[in-house]
């Protein structure tokens, strides 16, 4: 596995399946009450320019029932390329903490941090990525179906950081994944073209749309975001415009495998993105989802650390 995890993209398929195996290993350890403490002695620093109530609380608590520690900085405690160069503030954190993973806007200011980083760090979400979040969704539908083989997903709504970390996990992994935006709301072109370029090794089979009947007919998981996320305020009025006709609701998971799962990132604002009766139905694994990222993360960091053995 790569010294940091910034994308899937840096991933090979089998680190991918070797990370969900070990979500599952971490999960029933901490789930049976087993003295399991193998970053004992670990601190992982953790920058927040972005806030998140997921975010922290599964990579703290994560950390703490595994038996090592972590400091949150946030923005107001540290000035990422401000007061700072990102370069400077990368070479002192990474002289208090074993590990770091940030949550911020642009994808450069990550990788620029990482770049000069002497310990591995995490992508806890950028404008343009969110690995953690899809390895969670990952551990969640091989938890809940079984296998990731022979399955469509479905993702539906605005081409944002979800739906940009989907494409390339499909590709990775060889998926069957449909993808719905509108044309003003599309994936990132240069992620979509990456996705391309190595679905032709892994033969994923990849569609996108601007049709969500067409990404939903079948599918076996249904996925959808926010309209608008964190820092896209001013946009709102018009994301919501365009998006309305991508609602997952009663009506388009009439076209969806009748045992469809349901998942969300979260938050999650019903009435826009998601209808109510869908996100509370027996189809949603929306909390099983957000537990699974203290799992999944912690897979990622035990394997980064080296202390997966």
């Amino acid at each position: 596995m790569a010294k940091h995890c910034l994308s899937l993209a840096d991933l090979k398929k089998e680190d991918i399946l070797n990370l969900i195996e070990l979500a599952g290993i971490i999960k029933a350890k901490i789930k049976n009450g087993e003295d399991y403490k193998p970053l004992r002695g670990t601190i992982l620093g953790m920058i927040f320019e972005k806030s998140s109530t997921r975010t922290r609380l599964s990579f703290e608590a994560g950390m703490k029932r595994l038996g090592g520690d972590a400091v949150f900085l946030s923005n107001r405690d540290i000035q990422l390329g401000r007061g700072e160069t990102i370069e400077d503030t990368a070479r002192v954190v990474s002289r208090y903490v074993d590990i770091i993973m940030i949550r911020t806007y642009e994808h450069a200011r990550l990788e620029l941090f990482a770049k000069y980083s002497t310990v591995p760090v995490i992508n806890a979400l950028t404008d343009l990525l969110h690995p953690c979040q899809v390895l969670s969704d990952l551990f969640t539908i091989k938890e809940r179906l079984g296998s990731l083989n022979n399955i469509k997903i479905a993702y539906v709504g605005d081409g944002n950081n979800m739906a940009n970390s989907w494409l390339l996990a499909a590709a990775v992994l060889g998926l069957n994944l449909s993808v719905a935006t509108p044309k003003d709301c599309s994936v990132n072109g240069s992620v979509l073209s990456e996705a391309v370029k190595l679905s032709k090794e892994s033969k994923a089979h990849i569609t996108i749309t601007d049709n969500p009947v067409e990404a939903v007919k079948g599918a076996k998981v249904i996925y959808t975001d926010v309209w608008a996320s964190m820092g896209e305020e001013s946009q709102k009025e018009k994301k919501h415009a365009l998006l309305r006709p991508y609602q997952v609701n009663r009506e388009l998971v009439k076209y969806a495998d009748k045992d469809f799962i349901f998942m969300h990132c979260l938050p999650a604002h019903r009435g826009e993105e998601v209808e109510a009766e869908i996100i509370d139905s027996e189809h949603s694994v929306v909390w099983d989802e957000a537990e699974n990222r203290t799992y999944a993360q912690l897979a990622v960091i035990l394997k980064l650390m080296g202390r997966d053995k």
